[in-house]
């Protein structure tokens, strides 16, 4: 039902009436929404239905006193920097960026109009902000996984498939320094199992299959994976996990969006929810706080998201006590 509601919503870029008595000599504020995943995207209308709800209950709400433009599917930075453009042509009061590539399209054009950013992994260490008490200039938002969650991935790869003893790190380079800082932790993590570990490196959607094929040996099943947290990945899901089950990779993420696609397991942040804080900060903005001096916040709460259905297909048995640890168990 959620999606069904959703979809008459996203996309339109007029603004709505006010509604009569004391909002009518009100303005209705523009909030801009931009997004790596296309806006059709059923975990996309999942999340942006959480954050149009999340605005209701603070009483924001659109036809009434409150307008929302998407702009979605970012395939590259240029398509990001043209969106971007698009949608701050509408005069947003503010504008919530999902992901690092929205926000570094949005940076490309903007240094005035406030933004909130969400699913961003280590802001500081990325260079996109200078610290979390006072992020400065235009922009505040809500951190993603940090990189020592990669020790929590190693450990519950291991814990249900202990046949893996190498692990690969699947990510794109042109993620930048994030890649980087994850495989640190996935290293030193899996090093203490005496755990082998591959950076598995990505940059088209056609280097996948090729890439999965030369780790996995050919089907040698002492093989386990962990997706990175990045735009590429996530936009790219499904080819990565329809390649992972063909080559019996038990897969550990960062996401439940990438459990629904068939990984193993996820473990870290709950998206509704994320989004859902994201909505307070925009609240906050339209009511005349500035982004500078809102805090920005770090992930400190996690479910853990385990896929029986895989599990099964890979003929591994999840523990009883890991099943009953499970914030959700998809079977």
């Amino acid at each position: 039902m959620r999606r069904r509601q959703f979809i008459g919503l996203v996309g339109g870029a007029a603004a709505w009436p006010l509604d009569v008595g004391a909002q009518r000599a009100a303005r209705a504020r523009r909030v801009g929404v931009l997004m790596a995943l296309s806006e059709k995207d059923n975990d996309s209308q999942d999340i942006l239905t959480a954050f149009r709800e999340a605005l209701e209950t603070l009483g924001w709400m659109v036809g009434t006193n409150l307008a929302i433009d998407y702009r979605s599917n970012l395939v590259d930075g240029e398509r990001a920097r043209l969106a971007a453009t698009e949608l701050l042509a509408l005069s947003p009061d503010v504008v919530l960026a999902i992901s690092k590539m929205a926000l570094q399209g949005l940076l490309a054009i903007t240094r005035a109009v406030p933004l909130v950013f969400t699913f961003v992994a280590e802001p500081v260490a990325q260079g996109l902000i200078e610290n979390v008490e006072r992020p400065g200039g235009n922009l505040t938002g809500f951190s993603h996984v940090p990189a020592t969650t990669g020790k929590k991935w190693v450990d519950l790869l291991r814990e249900i498939a202990p046949r893996v003893t190498r692990i690969g790190f699947i990510t794109n380079p042109l993620a930048g320094t994030l890649g980087d800082l994850f495989f640190e932790t996935i290293q030193r993590a899996a090093a203490e199992s005496s755990v082998a570990t591959v950076l598995v490196k990505i940059h088209e959607p056609s280097d996948v299959n090729r890439a999965l094929a030369a780790f996995s040996r050919d089907g040698n099943s002492d093989g386990g994976l962990i997706v990175g947290a990045d735009d590429f990945t996530l936009m790219h899901r499904r080819l990565i996990f329809d390649l992972a089950k063909r080559y019996r990779l038990p897969t550990a993420a960062s996401d439940r969006t990438y459990v629904t696609e068939g990984a193993l397991l996820s473990y870290g942040i709950n998206s509704d929810e994320h989004v859902k804080q994201a909505a307070t900060y925009v609240d906050r903005i339209l009511r005349g706080e500035k982004p500078a001096d809102l805090p920005v916040k770090e992930a400190d709460e996690f479910e853990l998201v385990i896929n029986m259905k895989t599990a099964r297909a890979l003929g591994l048995t999840v523990p009883p006590t890991l099943k009953m640890e499970a914030d959700e168990v998809i079977d």
